[in-house]
């Protein structure tokens, strides 16, 4: 009974130190924490990806993000993705991202995140992308993203189906969806 004891521990901690291990890296910059950093993995000559992440902000003033770069992508916007009167709407955030003094800020899908534009190739599930990110206050930050799944909606998905766009049409003017 001990050794059945003893293997199955074994076995938890393994498991536990290799979830650990797949996530990315905790990233601290002046009063800001970065976790959680990650992307999904595109098809062939996509030219655009997202990026997403989570920023706490353990200081007494608001940060801001404001832009990126990676080497992947000719250019790194700030994006937040909004709903109106049923047409999907993503639109640059042209003053950054601010992060509240207190608070914590999740980029993820449907909502704010960074989006990889003009890509120079397809992100592969189990890549490692970095990103520098720019803060008003906390300067040049390298974060790395965890590329999953092309269907992942979190870190660690494996993501094994795409969002479904075939009930709308794209709205070219508004870069949304229509219903």
């Amino acid at each position: 009974m001990n050794k059945l004891i003893r293997s199955v521990a074994s076995i938890a901690v393994a498991t536990l130190l290799s979830t650990a291990a797949v996530q990315a890296a905790e990233v601290k910059a002046g009063d800001l924490v970065i976790s959680q950093s990650w992307s999904r993995a595109t098809p062939g000559g996509a030219k655009v990806a997202g990026g997403f992440l989570t920023i706490q902000n353990k200081g007494s003033s608001v940060d801001r993000l404001v832009s990126g770069t990676a080497d992947i992508a000719g250019k790194v916007e700030i994006h937040e993705m909004s709903m109106d009167n049923g047409v999907m709407k993503m639109r640059p955030l042209d003053k950054g991202l601010a992060i509240e003094p207190g608070k914590t800020v999740t980029l993820m899908p449907g909502s704010y995140h960074i989006m990889l534009m003009d890509l120079k190739g397809p992100l592969k599930q189990g890549d490692k992308v970095p990103v520098t990110l720019q803060f008003e206050k906390a300067g040049k930050v390298q974060v790395t993203l965890d590329v999953e799944g092309v269907g992942a909606k979190a870190p660690g998905d494996t993501g094994g189906s795409m969002m479904k766009m075939d009930h709308g049409t794209m709205d070219h003017s508004g870069h949304g969806m229509k219903k």
